[in-house]
């Protein structure tokens, strides 16, 4: 994840969906120096750690788990 993102997500009042490491966190705070932030898991604040920026992501919302969606075939008239 980039700096920028990665403060606009820590300073915004609305929560945003990140993992790291696959795991959804709560980005407490971005470190632009060191290119890492503190974060913990949701619902653990006591597991706070500091890790690269670049270990966190935003999935992306056309993921699915194994999940295969098609477009039911054309009627030709």
């Amino acid at each position: 994840m980039n700096k920028l993102r990665a403060q606009e997500i820590a300073e915004s009042p609305v929560m945003a969906d990140v993992v790291c490491d696959g795991v959804p966190i709560y980005i407490q705070h971005v470190d632009e120096e060191n290119d890492t932030a503190r974060v913990y898991p949701l619902g653990k604040p006591d597991e706070e750690r500091t890790v690269p920026l670049s270990s966190l992501s935003e999935p992306s919302p056309f993921q699915s788990d194994g999940i295969q969606m098609m477009c039911p075939p054309s009627r030709e008239t």
